[in-house]
């Protein structure tokens, strides 16, 4: 059966791997929509920089070879702002996710709304890396998940480059492509006030009633709002 849409690519945010992106997946298999994801190098092999993310999605993008709708979640949202304006890309999707401008990174930046930011507190600084306090994981990330769930994705957690939350872009995607910004509304990792500022950046504006996490708290509302995506 023809299937016109595109292709959707997930990036992954801080301490995370594609892994968390699986459940969206296999729902979006299921609708016939192609998918694939990215392990970015600050995780993968921290403590890689931003720009070794941008250039492994760069690399991930050549190998498609058709449309993609780019989704990057949190820190990967400066992934694909970085390597966003490649030409497969059609339309990108910030998840509760930054929307750096030139010369930003995750730390310096000129957007408001963060200046109450729990998250930082429970951040452990280890030398070129940073983790999340074990205790705290579930309370940031996954307070709606099911228990099992949320234990089992806050098992998966890995260090975080710390260069990587201090890089700057090399380029502005989102000012060269169609974007979408997904506020999650009941997210205790980055502040609603501060995903506003991230999305009045954007201008098209989806709203979920979900943590920093709803790729595995709401999956399906998640999948059938990139399958409308990739499909229009």
């Amino acid at each position: 059966m023809p299937n016109d849409s595109a292709t959707i690519m997930f990036v992954h945010g801080a301490w995370h791997g594609s892994w968390c992106w699986d459940t969206v997946r296999s729902r979006l298999d299921a609708e016939g929509i192609a998918t694939a994801a990215v392990e970015n190098p600050s995780v993968a092999n921290a403590p890689s920089d931003l720009h070794a993310d941008g250039d492994n999605l760069r690399r991930a993008l050549d190998a498609i070879g058709r449309p993609v709708l780019l989704v990057g979640h949190s820190y990967g949202g400066a992934v694909i702002t970085d390597a966003g304006a490649h030409p497969a890309v059609r339309r990108l999707v910030y998840l509760t996710a930054f929307a750096l401008d030139a010369g930003e990174s995750v730390v310096e930046n000129g957007l408001t709304g963060g200046e109450d930011m729990q998250l930082a507190g429970a951040l452990q600084f280890e030398g070129d890396v940073i983790t999340v306090e074990p205790k705290s994981v579930t309370d940031f990330f996954y307070h709606d998940c099911a228990p099992d769930v949320a234990a089992a994705a806050g098992a998966q957690l890995r260090p975080m480059s710390l260069a990587a939350m201090g890089g700057v872009p090399r380029a502005v995607a989102w000012r060269e492509r169609p974007s979408t910004y997904v506020v999650c509304t009941d997210d205790r990792a980055i502040p609603v006030a501060l995903q506003q500022s991230c999305a009045a950046r954007i201008g098209d504006v989806v709203e979920l009633p979900t943590s920093h996490s709803p790729f595995l708290s709401r999956p399906d509302d998640l999948a059938r709002l990139l399958a409308e995506l990739a499909r229009s």
